[in-house]
């Protein structure tokens, strides 16, 4: 489960001005501006052309134009997701909720956790020589309900200042599974969008598809991140 809303698309006319500069003719520059402080507008079939040439080029300094367009986007996503996301550190910058200091602020719930893939079929399961039938949705809501109780525990822990609290908050921490949902402000350019749509375009993980799927909505999305090169 994967939520993504655009914040931000810019650098557009910077990124086109500058495209041109090494060949000093930006006179043929077919590309219009309206509002040079967000640098959205029309690139022409000219300027089209020779950013393609660039990525086509094979180097990330023949393309380094791509990486003065950014995108600025607020992603809610599972953390076993964010820990893949997370390779990307080079031109990427993310402010993330914090867990550490937000996990007790409100009770958890379903919704708080990426589950659409759980199977509520019961399977077996043998722990300490018993054994039982479970699934992994029933796995997840016990698991919900024991962290709302250690929140319960470790709010009134520190309300009577009692030295085990954060003995009990290290409960919910190590407990918390993979699949609890982060939104993260996450910032990258078009040139680090594009190597990660290649690398990442054919995962396994429905996340990573859904995630190429809107690198292809964005502002020249197609003709710029995702464009093929042979």
């Amino acid at each position: 489960m994967i939520e993504i809303e655009t914040l931000q698309v810019a650098g557009f006319k910077g990124a086109i001005d500058g495209m041109r500069n090494p060949f000093k003719n930006r006179d043929k520059s077919d590309s219009e501006f309206d509002d040079v402080s967000d640098g959205l507008g029309y690139i022409g079939p000219k300027d089209r052309e020779l950013a393609q040439k660039l990525i086509r080029a094979g180097g990330d300094d023949d393309a380094k134009f791509m990486r003065m367009i950014h995108v600025q986007a607020d992603i809610k996503a599972p953390l076993y997701w964010w820990k893949e996301m997370d390779t990307y550190k080079v031109s990427t910058v993310a402010n993330s909720e914090s867990t550490m200091h937000t996990i007790q602020k409100k009770e958890f719930s379903l919704d708080d956790f990426a589950h659409e893939f759980l199977d509520k079929k019961s399977v077996e399961v043998t722990w300490s020589r018993q054994s039982y039938l479970d699934s992994s949705y029933d796995c997840l809501y016990d698991t919900i309900g024991v962290l709302n109780a250690l929140r319960e525990l470790y709010l009134h822990a520190v309300e009577v200042a009692d030295p085990d609290a954060k003995q009990i908050w290290y409960q919910m921490i190590q407990l918390l599974p993979s699949s609890y949902l982060q939104k993260r402000t996450w910032d990258a350019n078009y040139q680090t969008l594009r190597r990660i749509y290649f690398a990442r375009k054919d995962h396994k993980l429905q996340e990573w598809k859904d995630f190429c799927i809107w690198l292809t909505g964005l502002p020249y999305g197609q003709e710029l991140i995702t464009y093929a090169t042979k």
